[in-house]
C-alpha cells in the first residue's frame, strides 16, 4: 500500500506537539510522580516517531533502534520507580 508522504508529515506534527505538551508538563509537574510520567510520555512518543520513521523511509532498522529505545526506557522508568518508592 503506498501511503502519500504528507500523511507522515501530519502525524509527526502531531506527534511534536503532543511532545511539546508533555515537555510543558515535564518542567510544571506539581510532583515527581508527574514528571516521571512526562518523561516516559516522552518516551514513548519518541519510540512512536522511530516507528513512523521506518513506515516513511521504508527502512526496518528504525524499527530495531526504538525496540531497543523502549526497553532502555522501561528499564530507565522501572529504576525510577524503585528510586521513588525507597527501594534502592
Amino acid at each position: 500500500m503506498i501511503v502519500d508522504p504528507i500523511v507522515f508529515f501530519i502525524v509527526a506534527a502531531f506527534f511534536l506537539l503532543f511532545t511539546i505538551f508533555s515537555m510543558v508538563r515535564l518542567g510544571a509537574g506539581p510532583t515527581t510522580g508527574d514528571r516521571i510520567v512526562a518523561l516516559d510520555t516522552i518516551n514513548t512518543l519518541v519510540v512512536s516517531g522511530m516507528v513512523v520513521l521506518a513506515a516513511a523511509y521504508n527502512e526496518v532498522i528504525y524499527v530495531d533502534v526504538a525496540i531497543i529505545y523502549a526497553l532502555l526506557s522501561f528499564v530507565g522508568t522501572l529504576y525510577v520507580a524503585r528510586y521513588l518508592e525507597g527501594g534502592l
